[in-house]
């Protein structure tokens, strides 16, 4: 349900999971971390994280979340690997993003969404608290504002919304979704890992 893709600098990894609105279970968010761990081995200049179908996650599975998925460290594991990667990375999120899925779009640098997606994080509703680096992450791209009407107001945000707050980077029509992730890719394709890694840090040191 996880698939990893590598072809001349330029990683991929999809969740495939539609029938369940990609919802992810441990065993799957347990994959995830393997593939970004094959991914930072690798000569990587850019990944490229999306989904099959027309949501991208539905966050936990919600079986695996009444049992305690909900309250994983598996979702900050992710989250931190992508973040820590030195290469660019770039959430294509074909369709909604909802729950716990928010820390890894939020943990890549760049994102990227269809029009129909919508945006929510229904911590506040469920009971439980957002995983710990989701909350600074999101404040980052939104304001503190904004963020509280997503964490706590249980604003269920458009794509349009979602642009104007800098939440996403970029509407994107579905068939184009992938090829324009490829585009924001190419400059970063065309350099050494090394050169990718140092301009990074130079964007991302405090």
């Amino acid at each position: 349900m996880i698939q990893l893709s590598q072809q001349q600098g330029l990683a991929q990894i999809s969740i495939h999971r539609a029938e369940k609105a990609n919802s992810l279970t441990a065993a799957m968010l347990t994959r995830i971390c393997e593939a970004l761990d094959e991914v930072a081995r690798s000569d990587c200049r850019a990944l490229i994280l999306t989904a099959e179908g027309k949501v991208f996650s539905a966050g936990a599975d919600l079986d695996e979340a009444r049992a305690g998925l909900a309250t994983s460290p598996l979702w900050e594991q992710v989250s931190g690997r992508i973040a820590a990667l030195p290469c660019l990375t770039i959430a294509a999120l074909n369709g909604t993003l909802a729950g716990g899925a928010f820390g890894m779009a939020l943990a890549c640098d760049l994102r990227i969404a269809v029009p129909q997606a919508r945006f929510f994080y229904p911590v506040m509703k469920l009971g439980f608290l957002p995983q710990p680096s989701d909350p600074a992450r999101l404040r980052a791209l939104t304001g503190p504002a904004r963020a509280k009407m997503i964490l706590m107001a249980g604003c269920k945000a458009s794509a349009d919304q979602a642009l104007n707050w800098g939440l996403i980077d970029q509407i994107v029509e579905p068939d184009a979704l992938i090829a324009t992730a490829g585009t924001l890719a190419q400059d970063c394709l065309s350099a050494a890992p090394d050169h990718v890694a140092a301009i990074k840090r130079l964007i991302d040191q405090p």
